[in-house]
């Protein structure tokens, strides 16, 4: 809500972390929150591949993740790494040659497991790669891949064996004079991820990306990684995400979004705030809000427009938002603008009338602080 002040109830202090970049992002400090997906395009084929990425970048990626299980990935990389839009992470499993060959087509970052990667020997030759090619690295811990030595000492997955990974491959990189990284804990289990996770903040200062690994299909997967995710969060744990979703990357990239806009921690597009729908609403909610979320998808300037169907809660939740449509007369609403009744409007062109005052709004807000910035020059 461009208009609406903060409260202080509502903020939320975030953990200090020291700042690396991926690429030409900045992850960790006070930089903002990054949101990640990973492609699902055979890594060979560079132009799928690069579609998929532009897509993800047009929907509010700023870092995409892609696999490279093989020579072939690591070659089609180059290109994928000179022509993408966003910072490419390389994700690299079992073959330390491969982190070294991504390095060397130009990734932003590599992300290994350290329990897959093989011996410190090699950990120490994919180092190297990152300092000699300026990539920046992930310690990627999974509770489904942790080291044998751990499994031995606690027997099963849990916090401490993840931090426990976490902290030995932390010392590895420092040993060798390798500060440019950031680590994740993740695991399926929403308990034992933010366990994990709660104790690593504590333990280090490094950048933490966050996730709930194999979170499930789009709509179990969300409800698990907003919770997850979403309380971490809160308690100002994270400093970049994926959410790992059996969907589009693109639909990941839009609930993390989601996720962090809910949280007043990111904000971009249009934030709907509509009702549930009921017996009251005086047209058709459900299909409105619907049709709206697409036609608006292209906005990228943060603005909130409420949708309610009745005038219950309509005129006071059209009171905080940039634009407002509230229903309850007889085949017309009201429509608000900047929080203030402006005009009626009849249902039957409502929607294209209500896309009409967000692309106007947008534009005044884009104005506004271009002008902020000249003025600041």
């Amino acid at each position: 809500m461009t208009h609406n002040p903060i409260r202080p109830w509502r903020n939320i202090e975030r953990r200090k972390s020291r700042r690396i970049h991926v690429g030409s992002v900045p992850v960790g400090g006070d930089a903002p929150i990054t949101v990640q997906t990973m492609t699902n395009t055979d890594g060979s084929d560079a132009r799928a591949t690069l579609a998929q990425i532009e897509a993800c970048a047009e929907a509010g990626a700023d870092i995409v993740r892609v696999s490279a299980p093989d020579e072939v990935t690591t070659r089609a990389m180059r290109e994928i790494c000179r022509e993408s839009p966003v910072p490419i992470v390389a994700d690299i499993h079992f073959h330390y040659k491969r982190a070294i060959e991504a390095a060397e087509a130009g990734a932003a970052c590599l992300r290994i497991n350290p329990g897959n990667i093989g011996s410190r020997e090699r950990i120490r030759e994919v180092i190297c790669a990152a300092k000699d090619h300026g990539c920046s690295i992930r310690i990627g811990v999974n509770a489904g891949s942790l080291e044998r030595h751990l499994l031995e000492k606690y027997a099963e997955p849990c916090p401490e064996a993840m931090i426990e990974s976490g902290l030995e491959h932390i010392r590895i990189l420092e040993e060798n004079d390798f500060h440019e990284f950031k680590i994740s804990v993740k695991a399926s289990d929403v308990f034992l991820a933010a366990a994990a996770y709660q104790g690593l903040a504590d333990a280090t200062d490094a950048p933490i990306h966050l996730g709930i690994t194999e979170a499930g299909g789009l709509m179990s997967g969300t409800i698990k990684s907003a919770i997850g995710l979403g309380n971490l969060l809160w308690m100002g744990i994270g400093d970049t995400l994926r959410v790992s979703l059996s969907a589009d990357p693109v639909e990941e990239v839009r609930v993390g979004y989601e996720i962090l806009k809910s949280l007043g921690l990111r904000h971009r597009g249009v934030n709907i705030i509509s009702c549930p729908s009921c017996a009251r609403q005086g047209f058709d909610v459900i299909a409105t809000v619907q049709t709206l979320e697409e036609r608006l998808a292209h906005i990228k300037t943060p603005m909130s427009l409420s949708i309610i169907g009745c005038v219950v809660n309509g005129p006071g939740e059209a009171l905080m938002t940039d634009v407002g449509f509230t229903g309850g007369g007889a085949g017309s609403g009201m429509v608000y603008l900047a929080g203030k009744q402006s005009h009626k409007m009849s249902n039957d062109e409502m929607i294209d009338h209500i896309v009409e005052q967000v692309e106007k709004r947008a534009a005044e807000i884009e104005a506004t602080a271009a002008s902020a910035d000249k003025a600041a020059e």
